[in-house]
């Protein structure tokens, strides 16, 4: 069977699409965290992000930490200059449709994770 050219091939059941863009998960992205803004590097990412202007629709609240050690649980990221250093590296999209998840700054470490939606 496996060498007749006339047999047809065998099928591969395909992944439903609601699982493939439904992925990633926000509630577990923490730790050190680069943010890419380059279209073309877009490939080399983690997820696709959208910088939330409201709070109130953002997904996940993220607050800045100053030291690494300290982004340890969600929505606890400490931002990086490099990305080969980094956890976890975010293309930042201007396009809300096309974004795995949003998130918006918090100025308060005790509101930062994810939103109960």
């Amino acid at each position: 069977m496996a060498l007749n050219p006339f047999a047809a091939a065998p099928r591969v059941p395909l992944a439903p699409a609601a699982v493939v863009a439904g992925s990633i998960d926000a509630c577990r992205i923490y730790g050190s965290v680069y943010l890419e803004r380059d279209p073309r590097r877009r490939g080399y990412c983690f997820a696709t992000v959208y910088l939330e202007p409201e709070e109130t629709f953002a997904d996940l609240l993220v607050y800045s930490e100053t030291n690494k050690l300290f982004a340890d649980r969600a929505g606890l990221w400490y931002f990086t200059e490099a990305r080969d250093f980094a956890d976890y590296a975010l293309f930042v999209t201007d396009n809300r449709n096309l974004a795995d998840f949003s998130f918006q700054y918090t100025k308060v470490r005790n509101y930062a994770g994810c939103q109960k939606q």
